[in-house]
């Protein structure tokens, strides 16, 4: 979102019910009460409708810490995108007796808050994927990158497909993302110059995929005839943008950007029905945090590679996903195996684009 290979390790894990639940990061005999002094580091992802944190982030981060820190314990909390839910959950942490609070925030200047109330009780504060002020530790990929590279792969797109003009209706993400408006403004600085109109531009409440279905449902007597392009900020409100132009008799289908290379929209991809996907290897991403997170239980320093607003920061790159280089990214790093993404449905879509487990 050049990666190492990632592995997957708990693609079918179940998304918790509960606000809080400590799990154990070394032996089976383990109680996760924390007894010898073991380090806790407490895990604060901020929602459930984006399936790469269930999916991906939550069991690859659980995998680093146990590799960093065979004794630590985790204490695990998805907050499903409530700001003050998730305040609750970093309280509860604490009182817990987290060492270092590692948050995804649903809202980055509300967690300016948690950081505070942290740094209050000697716990640093890594800011994983979203950026906190004040944060000890920032770990996240390169975001304006990630808008530049959706935004010119859907107007490479449409000029290889002889378009110069036309509409693009611009679905960005949720306003209380910080990461949001990092995307919004990389897209901007390619879509702004490049011949095409946006003729209507949205920023999704909370990432909800039925939002930005019903805002693009809304769009469409204004701007169905001359529209060439979607530009959409991740996977969900891709789908929920392509939901909306299938109903409403948009044909051919015009190419749609996303972003976290959800099973889904690499489906959606191979069937032809959207245009690209952004991949953001969370591996590498997992194992910072978590080393970094280790070494600031203990007082030390975490390894980083450059510097965010004042903050130490581990920043990697964003990787363009098309229907040509399914193969080369989340099918050669283990994301996904082939039979994952051809199910019956898509065999056909499959074959005409050359995969197979053959």
């Amino acid at each position: 979102m050049s990666f190492s290979a990632t592995r997957l390790v708990g693609l079918g894990i179940a998304v918790s019910a509960l606000a809080v639940s400590l799990v154990a990061c070394g032996s089976d005999n383990d109680s996760g009460s924390g007894s010898g002094g073991a380090k806790k580091i407490a895990l604060l992802l901020p929602e459930s409708k984006t399936t790469r944190y269930e999916a991906l982030d939550r069991p690859l981060f659980t995998e680093a810490l146990k590799a960093a820190c065979a004794d630590c314990e985790l204490i695990y909390s998805n907050a499903d995108q409530d700001a003050s839910k998730q305040q609750q959950q970093a309280e509860a942490a604490l009182t817990q007796g987290a060492n270092v609070l590692v948050l995804d925030p649903v809202d980055g200047k509300a967690a300016a808050a948690v950081v505070s109330s942290a740094k209050g009780q000697n716990v640093p504060v890594v800011a994983y994927d979203r950026f906190i002020e004040n944060a000890n530790y920032y770990v996240s990929f390169e975001n304006e990158a990630v808008g530049k590279l959706q935004a010119q792969t859907l107007v490479d797109d449409l000029k290889a497909a002889g378009k110069t003009s036309g509409n693009i209706a611009m679905i960005n993400g949720s306003p209380t993302d910080p990461n949001a408006a990092d995307f919004k403004k990389g897209a901007h600085s390619v879509l702004d110059s490049s011949g095409f109109k946006i003729a209507a531009e949205f920023d999704t409440p909370d990432w909800s995929p039925d939002k930005a279905q019903a805002w693009m449902e809304g769009q469409l007597s204004a701007i169905k005839n001359g529209l060439v392009g979607v530009y959409a900020a991740n996977d969900g409100t891709a789908g929920g943008a392509i939901a909306a132009l299938k109903g409403g008799g948009v044909t051919p289908l015009p190419p749609v950007t996303g972003q976290d290379s959800e099973l889904a929209a690499i489906q959606r991809i191979v069937a032809g029905d959207q245009a690209m996907t952004i991949y953001k290897a969370v591996k590498p991403q997992a194992e910072a945090a978590a080393k970094g997170a280790v070494a600031l239980a203990n007082g030390g320093k975490p390894e980083s590679t450059t510097d965010k607003s004042g903050v130490p920061s581990t920043i990697l790159d964003p990787v363009a996903v098309t229907k040509a280089n399914i193969k080369d990214t989340v099918i050669k790093d283990n994301i996904y195996k082939v039979s994952d993404i051809c199910t019956a449905s898509f065999a056909a879509a499959c074959a005409a684009a050359g995969l197979s487990s053959n």
